[in-house]
């Protein structure tokens, strides 16, 4: 649903986007809205799944974790998350996300400002699931 001056996201209705692993939905972005400041998604994570390492060059990134237990990895740096808890990270923070609990983990994440180009916006650092180290 989208008007002048608001759009409603149903997060089901939305792809699937696991290229970097978990199940990511970016609801609420610059192309299904005309938002110009940031975006702003959800992430399900599996048991055993993991989200590989990135960082974002000109955005710094928001996350709550709604539901279950992560692990993430922010510089190398073990940082262990609970439900009801908030990360934020800042531009340039390398970070992965670990689902090492036996429930899925239900996080929304923000980010903001945004790139330049989408492109720019995320630079992965380890091989995406399913790609050989090079």
């Amino acid at each position: 649903m989208a008007s002048e001056r608001m759009t409603k996201i149903v997060a089901k209705d939305v792809e699937s986007n696991r290229r970097r692993g978990g199940d990511l939905r970016t609801l609420l972005s610059p192309a299904n809205t005309g938002a110009t400041a940031g975006f702003m998604g959800v992430l399900t994570l599996e048991p055993g799944e993991v989200v590989t390492e990135h960082y974002h060059p000109y955005s710094e990134e928001f996350l709550y974790l709604v539901s279950g237990e992560l692990l993430a990895r922010v510089d190398g740096k073990p940082v262990p998350l609970s439900a009801g808890e908030a990360l934020h990270l800042e531009i340039n923070v390398r970070h992965r996300l670990e689902n090492h609990g036996a429930e899925p983990a239900f996080l929304v994440f923000q980010l903001g400002p945004l790139a330049p180009r989408p492109e720019l916006g995320h630079v992965d650092t380890e091989p995406l699931p399913g790609q050989e180290a090079v």
